[in-house]
């Protein structure tokens, strides 16, 4: 069976179901296994008791979170490789991760006492002031694909020397920090979601109307100019969303690696370059991708739970090494 002759449409259809599917099973993976039937009934409106108790308030939060940051990170991906026009680009590639991994490590190492809320605003204003740099560094005299790739892995490589820094000065307080960067959904409750909804159900909208422009810069400058689009202020206003996605998703779940990167490639086999199809199509890998590793943390070693991040790295290291490969010979 050919793959490329499955319309775009058909290919999101599948990954749709796919998901539901993944996140419904999901919800049964722990250090407490859930039958599908008592999910399903707990669903339904049916009193299972304390299976109850254990889906309502600890699986489903780390569920939602799941599709809420698998959406975001994929998505932003897709926006940078777009606007960078490298298939290499993500959110690591820029520094945003670690722009809001240097912040956030500062504050759990040198104030603990800080109320919890004040974490993902930390780590939201590091990836803003990661973005802040790339502008004066980058957008002052018109932005290039390459110069944002390179001011991006500048200052990406400027904050993780920040990070080693604080973890080699405070080594006793650095465990907390330590599972932070790692990246998890672990822990994550309802507060947690109400604080992530808002920024990626108002900000994908707007991401897929714009998805035209996507493709207008996808053929270049000095085409996209002769169209009539402004190239500069598009890349600007897609970078932006780009780092509101990502920014506020790493925010709240820690430095999660390579979703941003290898969700954009996966959906792109599949559906084609045209970003209409291609930012949906990111988001439901995404989130397959964190189902995934979630489930394998939560499933592998109960009762420990080993972060998502660890099998993030696991499942993106080799694609990554994959795909270079891949562009040396093209």
């Amino acid at each position: 069976m050919n793959l490329k002759k499955i319309s775009p449409l058909a290919w999101i259809l599948f990954l749709s179901i796919l998901t539901l599917l993944g996140a419904f099973l999901s919800i049964g993976i722990g250090a407490v296994f859930i039958d599908p039937a008592v999910i399903l009934h707990y669903f339904t409106g049916g009193n299972v008791e304390n299976s109850g108790f254990i889906i309502g308030n600890f699986r489903l939060p780390r569920i939602v979170m799941c599709l809420l940051v698998g959406t975001g990170l994929g998505i932003s991906g897709a926006i940078l490789q777009g606007v960078v026009r490298n298939p290499l680009a993500s959110p690591d590639v820029i520094g945003i991760t670690k722009g809001a991994g240097l912040s956030a490590a500062a504050v759990i190492i040198l104030f603990p006492e800080l109320p919890v809320i004040g974490l993902p605003i930390a780590a939201f204003f590091g990836a803003g002031l990661v973005t802040v740099g790339l502008y004066l560094f980058a957008f002052r005299k018109g932005v290039q694909p390459a110069t944002l790739a390179l001011v991006g892995i500048a200052l990406g490589a400027i904050c993780q020397a920040g990070i080693q820094f604080l973890t080699i000065k405070f080594p006793i307080e650095t465990n907390a920090a330590l599972v932070w960067l790692t990246g998890s959904v672990w822990g994550k409750d309802w507060g947690d979601v109400w604080l992530l909804a808002p920024w990626i159900l108002i900000v994908t909208p707007i991401t897929f109307a714009l998805a035209p422009k996507l493709d207008v810069l996808s053929l270049g400058d000095d085409v996209a100019e002769g169209l009539g689009e402004p190239v500069q202020k598009a890349r600007l206003l897609l970078l932006i969303i780009a780092v509101l996605l990502a920014g506020s998703s790493v925010a709240i779940v820690g430095t999660l690696g390579f979703v941003g990167l290898i969700a954009p490639h996966i959906a792109r086999q599949l559906v084609g370059n045209r970003h209409a199809y291609l930012l949906p199509a990111s988001a439901l890998v995404g989130i397959l991708l964190l189902l995934l590793a979630d489930d394998l943390g939560r499933g592998l070693f109960p009762p420990t739970e080993v972060p998502a991040g660890i099998f993030t790295a696991i499942i993106g290291a080799p694609y990554f090494l994959f795909l270079l490969r891949k562009l040396q010979k093209s």
